[in-house]
Formats: structure tokens, sequence, C-alpha cells
């Protein structure tokens, strides 16, 4: 989306015509997998032409496109490219985090309970090296009481893992906040953020998370297999590589040199062979949302979801999500009293309105290009 572009009409438009999806159908399940944009799908469709005519005569710009998508997430993150590693997932970058630590028998780690099931059993599976996860209940409408957080944190807790954006609930934490306590109780802080990246702001100079992991393929649009690691770099010799490969070392391209020499980078963690084609989509995805800009996007897609609760609500749904100013999300769960809703999910998907059915709930996701067109659509098929 050129200046030209977004200075001669509403840029969201512009953006909604990056989106061959929105062509056919409504889309609001972008909190589940997201539809790649025109610039994704050709840098695919391109890698898989040459891959079969060319084969690694042109590696060398495959791998210099690569490292560029690690620029745009370091500067979409305001952190320094040395402090982002390139993931095949959000599960993935946990267990980074996860089997990496060193632990003592007797340490534990502090979450809640209604995290998606990737920021629970990589804790969970540490119980037989003696490490406790305590999963602090949350509130209703997945609100986050930092009170109970607090009363579960000891001198023995190690981590705090949170999610930025509740995967149901959609309940956006603060991370400020969340900084603040893990800071005050001298803890560690995890923040699982796929359902959050690329649509809302995050300066991690000026919200010192310790590590975060997001998959591309929600907020980010980019494709599955592709996704994000960030560590704060004074913790770049805290964690144990993992998965250790010839990627792993800062001599790299020697493969006649066996000395175990790790970059002085979070690429150390990567190991072997990088999702070539999955990071190329995804440069081409991450290029678009900083070129709309994080805060932007953030104030559409909340302006749209205001919109759309406000529509289901008249349409005579009950709301589960809350929304209380900056807690908002592009997540909308609801429920319609005496309907089931995996069945209103399919109803709407045969009337061309693509959502999700979570935790017994109907969940609605807008991205900034879903216009009042596609509510208008959703609300006549309720």
């Amino acid at each position: 989306m050129s200046a030209s572009q977004s200075t001669a009409e509403n840029p969201w438009e512009a953006f909604r015509r990056q989106m061959p999806i929105a062509e056919r159908f409504a889309y609001f399940d972008h909190a589940a997998v997201a539809p790649l944009p025109r610039a994704a799908h050709a840098a695919i469709t391109r890698w898989v032409e040459e891959a079969a005519t060319l084969g690694d005569t042109v590696w060398p710009t495959w791998a210099k496109r690569v490292e560029e998508c690690r620029s745009l997430a370091a500067r979409m993150l305001n952190a320094d490219t040395a402090e982002v590693a390139l993931v095949h997932s959000t599960s993935e970058g946990i267990g980074l985090v996860a089997e990496g630590y060193p632990w003592q028998q007797g340490d534990n780690v502090v979450t809640l309970d209604n995290e998606f099931p990737s920021n629970q059993y990589p804790w969970l599976n540490l119980a037989t090296r003696g490490v406790e996860t305590r999963r602090v209940p949350a509130e209703q409408g997945g609100r986050i009481d930092l009170a109970k957080l607090d009363a579960a944190i000891d001198t023995r807790t190690r981590i705090l893992s949170v999610s930025w954006v509740g995967y149901v609930s959609g309940w956006r934490a603060d991370l400020d906040e969340l900084v603040a306590l893990a800071k005050r109780r001298g803890v560690l802080l995890f923040v699982d953020a796929i359902q959050g990246l690329g649509v809302f702001p995050l300066d991690v100079k000026r919200t010192p998370i310790d590590f975060l992991a997001a998959d591309g393929h929600k907020w980010m649009l980019g494709p599955e297999g592709a996704g994000l690691f960030y560590l704060r770099r004074e913790h770049l010799d805290l964690l144990r590589p993992i998965g250790v490969g010839w990627h792993s070392v800062a001599h790299a391209s020697d493969y006649s040199r066996i000395e175990l020499n790790y970059k002085p980078s979070a690429a150390r963690y990567e190991g072997g062979t990088q999702n070539m084609v999955g990071f190329l989509g995804l440069a081409e995805s991450l290029e678009l949302l900083v070129g709309a800009g994080q805060a932007a996007i953030g104030e559409r897609i909340l302006a749209t979801t205001d919109l759309l609760c406000e529509q289901l609500q008249a349409a005579g749904a009950e709301l589960y999500t809350l929304r209380e100013g900056d807690r908002r999300s592009g997540i909308v769960s609801c429920e319609f009293p005496g309907r089931d809703s995996l069945a209103i999910k399919q109803q709407l998907l045969r009337a061309g309105v693509v959502s999700s059915a979570r935790g017994g709930k109907l969940r609605f996701a807008a991205h900034c290009y879903n216009n009042e067109a596609d509510i208008e659509r959703l609300i006549a098929a309720l």
C-alpha cells in the first residue's frame, strides 16, 4: 500500500484490496488461521516456480529476504535484530524457554488456567524435572486479576507466562502492569503474543518483557509454520540452546569446521534449515502491516469490533467478551441463548461468513480490512 494510495483514498479499502479473501467471504476468523495477502501469495507462488525451475541457484536471494523478514519483525517490536529468532510455531518459541531455562528442582512457573494449550503443556511437561506449574484461575470474561497472580508467585517462581490476548475471551492484558509485577517479584515474563502481535503496538524497549513468541498465521497474515521468538539480549546466555544444528553456530556456512561456537544472537536457537518459503510469505505480510502501522491498525480493529458488538447484541447475542478500554482486542466471543454455537458457525459459513466456535462460544475476529458491509452480511446471515 503506497503513500499515494493512502492519501488518495480510505487506506483500509486499499488494504482490503490486498486481501483476495474479501472478494468471497466476510472473514472473521483471524484468531484461527488468517488468509494471505496478495503479496504473500505472489511470493510463495514465485518460490514454488523458482524451486522447481532454478533449484538452489537462487538460494542466496531467498536467504536475504528471510533476513529481511527478521529485520521487519524487529522493527515491529522496536527490538534489536539480534534479539529475534525465526521459529516454526508459538509452541516452539515457548519450548525454547521451557526446555532451555536452567531449572532447579522445586522451581515453579505461574500462568493462567484459561491459556491456550500451547502455553500450558510445555510448562506442565516440566513436572518430571521437579518444576511445578501453578495455574491461576482466570476471572469471568477472561479478565486477569493481578493480585491473584501476585499471590501465586513465591521465592521459587522463575517465570510468569501470560497471553497478551485471550484466545476465547479477547481480553488484552496490560503488559506494562505485568512487567511491573514481574520485576517487583524478581521473575521473568514470557508473553504468548500470537493473538495481538502485528495489529497492536508493542515496543519492547518501553515495555521490557523478557520473552515472546507468536506464529505468523493469525493477525500477522502469514502462512502457517513461520513465526517469531524474541528474547532480551541480556538473556541470550541464560537459555540453553535446544535442537542445535549447523545454523546455530557463528560459522554456519563452514561445514568442515566443527566447533561449538554459538551465534551471538537469537538465531542460535534456530538449529537447522528454516521454513524458507514460509518466511518469504511472512516477510510480505509484515511489510504490509508495518507500512500501515500497528497503532492505526489497532484503532481500526477496535472501531470495527465495537460496531460488531453493538450489532450482535441488537441481534440477541450475549457477549462473553468484556469491552473495557485498552483491554479490548480484535476478538469478540458471544452466545445466543438456546442455540448451539457450532451449528451457528456452520450456518454462517453457508452464507459466506467465516467464524469460529471456541469454548462453547461463537468467536469473531476482525482485521483492519473488515468493513461495515462484512458486519451487515454477518448479521443478515444470523
